[in-house]
């Protein structure tokens, strides 16, 4: 019997779409890092996500080959926003991080 993973559902799936939105220009160790896991966890998570099926699109209708990139492109776009808006935060926790990294030495 396995132990349960400490890592909730919500965070699992970001942390693969994070690795995936990097389009393989990062590692698994660079996400990982970012995110205060194992690279080898991180690993685990994708490789178990591909290993399900691909969700069908809304509404269970199939997309023609003309609308199925428009779809991709907007989701790009809304993913490459949602960066925009999370980078300052990033930024200041990063910062924050290094004080308190001074402060402890």
């Amino acid at each position: 019997m396995g132990r349960k993973c400490p890592y909730w559902e919500e965070f699992r799936k970001d942390a693969v779409a994070l690795y995936r939105a990097s389009g393989g220009k990062r590692t698994y160790a660079a996400v990982a890092a970012d995110l205060g896991i194992t690279g080898a966890t991180l690993r685990t998570w994708v490789r178990k996500d591909t290993s399900r099926p691909a969700p069908g699109p809304p509404g269970g209708t199939a997309l023609s080959r003309a609308e199925e990139p428009a779809r991709l492109r907007a989701g790009n776009q809304r993913l490459l926003k949602a960066e925009k808006e999370w980078q300052p935060e990033r930024e200041t926790l990063r910062r924050a991080a290094a004080h308190f990294a001074r402060e402890v030495k």
